[in-house]
């Protein structure tokens, strides 16, 4: 695109500018008003972050955040090598279904159990993860949902091993479990 060269202003372009504005003054130059002070920072993110708290951990005897130390669930079935349980600690198998049991109770989350891993053997399934949470709510009882899997899945003949998920994949509030394919049931 070209520019265009700007008109050039001539005497008679001038004249007509001044009549039409009239006559004009001077004004002497004012100075600016003093700075006001300058406000107190305000910790906007620690309100926000404060905020995100729930209440009920607060109030809890214990820091919830050190219940992600040692309680990791861990189970690899006799006969099998070390090696498959390190594998999946370390999150080498692909993830196929999930499901996920926060609000349940016990007897149905033991039911939703059977009849998930139940689904996932017809549909040869070999690696699917299981959210049961962390039982923070379950005060002094201690974490119901994972005790009630971690028991769960020990009985069970296809479950070859289990582990507790990667931190981004539920951390301790999840286990992924390792499944007998079809063909070796």
């Amino acid at each position: 695109m070209k520019r265009r060269t700007p008109a050039t202003v001539n005497e008679d372009d001038s004249r007509l500018f001044r009549e039409a504005i009239g006559e004009v003054r001077r004004m002497d130059p004012v100075a600016p008003p003093p700075a006001g002070p300058k406000p107190e920072p305000h910790p906007h993110m620690l309100e926000a972050d404060e905020a995100a708290v729930p209440r009920e951990l607060l109030n809890m005897a214990f820091d919830p955040g050190l219940m992600e130390v040692g309680e990791e669930l861990s189970y690899l079935r006799d006969g099998y090598s070390p090696k498959l349980l390190r594998q999946l600690k370390r999150g080498q198998y692909s993830v196929q279904d999930e499901i996920d049991l926060h609000q349940m109770n016990a007897a149905a989350a033991q039911a939703t159990i059977a009849d998930f891993l139940a689904q996932a053997s017809t549909r040869d399934l070999h690696c699917v993860r299981i959210v049961h949470g962390k039982g923070l709510r379950s005060k002094a009882a201690g974490p119901v949902l994972k005790v009630l899997t971690d028991r769960l899945l020990r009985r069970r003949d296809d479950v070859i091993a289990f582990a507790s998920a990667r931190p981004m994949q539920g951390g301790t509030g999840a286990v992924v479990v390792l499944l007998k394919s079809k063909a070796r049931l």
